[in-house]
């Protein structure tokens, strides 16, 4: 890319100055942004020529001056024709170094991302929550391996990000790692606030995020319908292990609340209020925002049901819930049991909650939305589609109406 380039020799008046004469200064602009260099020389303000940055008169003193100038400007445009020859990314400051025989000391693209890692995961529990922080991990691993794939690197100078870093990178996605289109958009999203985090300090001039255009596409959001429901809330299992899974599974899918939320759950989340009916009040671990559910009876026969499990016993949670893989790997052996059709995992239980449970039961998609711990109603609209049932319910109302 082409840069602007000039230099400037110019007096810079010290502190405190009365008379005498001033120290001469190089100045190096490139792109508007500038650095000085001391020449080590001097000058009275009455023989320096500001437009020609030079010494008047004809004296040797003066013409050896000039020439010492003169010198220093042809080693500065040495050192920038070096650099255009390298491929060099050129600042003033960079310039500047490769002028005085300094390496400038290198931002690198993997500390710059476990540096931003290590704080995260300090508040983690205060503003961040493990979910993200396990994310942007995964995001340091995957451009760990991308340097190595592409570069053969372990670690990259953050100047040497650009465009077709960005459209390499979003390619190895999708190609090695086998990535569909919304989940190397997440990823490259991640990338990008680390891009952000070098913009903001200086340590990139260009934006190379600035041409890539990365759009995730609406997925259709799986649910179980009713039959589904209560083919799996009827099942008898002769595993223990699979009977929990099931019961902690059907409780999201009464309440909407995500694995994690569940995990969390103590009993003094629960309340009862004016109205009578006992509800859950907590907040979403994944964005702090509150939820409120008032709960269906079958969700109170479920809490009910473990009250006096060890570990509920014990700790005051509503469940006993293993990790989120043990989780999903079970669902699967639910499923296969059930005769369900779809691939189970634990968070349809809250796409059915939005959409079996509530929706297609004429709750109000603001009520719903509430729920769930949403910000906005736009993300409730993503998680809930009308149900066929729903559809020909509301169809032969229309008709009834318009018959009578």
């Amino acid at each position: 890319m082409k840069t602007i380039f000039s230099v400037l020799f110019y007096l810079k008046r010290p502190k405190s100055y009365q008379t005498g004469p001033m120290p001469i200064y190089m100045r190096i602009t490139i792109d508007s942004k500038r650095t000085e260099i001391t020449t080590g020389r001097e000058c009275e303000p009455s023989q320096w020529i500001p437009s020609a940055g030079r010494m008047k008169g004809t004296k040797e003193t003066v013409k050896s001056l000039n020439n010492y100038l003169d010198t220093l400007r042809a080693k500065i445009d040495d050192a920038h024709s070096a650099m255009i020859k390298a491929g060099d990314d050129i600042t003033s400051e960079s310039l500047k170094c490769r002028f005085l025989g300094k390496e400038e000391n290198p931002k690198m693209l993997i500390e710059i991302f476990e540096n931003h890692n290590e704080k995260f995961g300090k508040l983690v529990g205060k503003e961040n929550s493990k979910g993200t922080l396990s994310r942007y991990k995964i995001s340091l691993s995957h451009t760990q391996r991308f340097l190595k794939w592409r570069f053969n690197l372990s670690d990259i100078p953050v100047k040497k990000v650009d465009h077709q870093f960005i459209t390499d990178y979003d390619f190895w996605l999708r190609s090695e790692r086998n990535c569909g289109n919304n989940s190397a958009v997440k990823y490259m999203r991640n990338f990008k606030k680390i891009i952000t985090i070098c913009l903001d300090n200086g340590w990139i001039d260009r934006n190379p995020f600035l041409k890539y255009k990365g759009k995730t596409k609406r997925v259709n959001r799986i649910c179980l319908e009713q039959d589904d429901l209560k083919r799996i809330a009827e099942k008898n299992f002769s595993s223990a292990r699979l009977e929990q899974i099931r019961d902690i599974f059907l409780f999201s899918c009464y309440t909407g609340l995500a694995y994690i939320d569940i995990k969390n759950l103590h009993r003094e989340h629960l309340t009862n209020r004016y109205d009578g009916e006992i509800w859950i009040m907590t907040n979403r671990q994944k964005t702090d925002i509150p939820t409120r559910v008032p709960l269906l009876p079958q969700a109170i026969e479920l809490i009910r049901k473990y009250e006096y499990h060890p570990k509920c016993a014990n700790t005051g949670l509503l469940f006993p819930v293993p990790s989120n893989q043990k989780v999903n790997d079970y669902l699967k052996e639910i499923a296969e049991l059930c005769k369900i059709k779809q691939t189970l995992t634990f968070h349809i239980a809250r796409h059915t909650f939005a959409t079996t449970i509530t929706l297609a039961n004429d709750v109000p998609i603001e009520s719903v939305s509430v729920m769930l711990g949403h910000a906005s109603i736009k993300t409730t609209q993503e998680y809930a589609k009308v149900l066929n049932l729903k559809l020909s319910r509301d169809m032969s109302a229309l008709r009834s109406k318009i018959g009578s």
